[in-house]
Order: C-alpha cells, then sequence, then structure tokens
C-alpha cells in the first residue's frame, strides 16, 4: 500500500511561484508512474501533469504548458511540481497520485487509472 503526502501549497500573488511536494511511503517508488491533478469546489478532477517511471517521459495540460514542471528524485520518493507565473485559476486542491501497474514509458491523464491518491495542498493565488 503506497501512501502520499503532499506539502508545498499556500497563498501567493499572481506571477509568483510554488513548488509543491508530494512524498510517498510504502511502495517502491521508482516503480511508479505518478501525476498531479487540482480540483475546485464544484468541479471535477483536472489533469495537471504525468511522469512516466521509466523513462522520465512528461505530460501536460494545455492550462499549464510552459509554466509548471512536474519532475521526481527517485532518492528522496518524492515529485515535485513546480509552478511558475501562477495565475487567479490556479487556485485549487493540488492532489498528487501514483499508479504500480503502468509501463515504464507510460504518462497518463486519466484519474481513474490512478490507484493511490494523496489528501491535497490547497493553492491559493489571489492580490
Amino acid at each position: 500500500q503506497v501512501q502520499l503526502v503532499e506539502s508545498g501549497g499556500g497563498l501567493v500573488q499572481p506571477g509568483d511561484s510554488l513548488r509543491l511536494s508530494c512524498a510517498a511511503s510504502g511502495g517502491t517508488f521508482s516503480n511508479l508512474a505518478m501525476g498531479w491533478f487540482r480540483q475546485v469546489p464544484g468541479k471535477d478532477r483536472e489533469f495537471i501533469a504525468a511522469l512516466s517511471w521509466g523513462t522520465d517521459a512528461t505530460l501536460y495540460a494545455d492550462s499549464v504548458k510552459g509554466r509548471f514542471s512536474i519532475s521526481r528524485n527517485n532518492a528522496k520518493d518524492t515529485i515535485y511540481l513546480q509552478m511558475n507565473a501562477l495565475k487567479p485559476e490556479d487556485t485549487a486542491v493540488y492532489f498528487c497520485a501514483a499508479d504500480h501497474q503502468a509501463g515504464a514509458a507510460e504518462v497518463v491523464n486519466v484519474d481513474a487509472y490512478y490507484t493511490y491518491w494523496g489528501r491535497g495542498t490547497r493553492v491559493t493565488v489571489s492580490s
């Protein structure tokens, strides 16, 4: 059983940067495909970014492409979401997700695909 804990959320101003972290435990982290999603009240969970476990292939939502970057540190069992040029519409609760059945080069943008989820960290972008 894999546990995921997100951190790094907070209140920032438009244009600021923030880095989210997601620490994993209870599994072989280096074999986990990882993803970031976000959700605002009343809306469906939205895919943000995904990272494969074997090739470091990445996939981004159009809304964050060029501003956000996903990465992993296998030595620390942690993935990151670097968020730059933040906008008010980026305000949401951000969740990380993991799956242990993905192929080495798979990057997945469908939340139903992921087996394990963190509890989320809130990001508020406001002036």
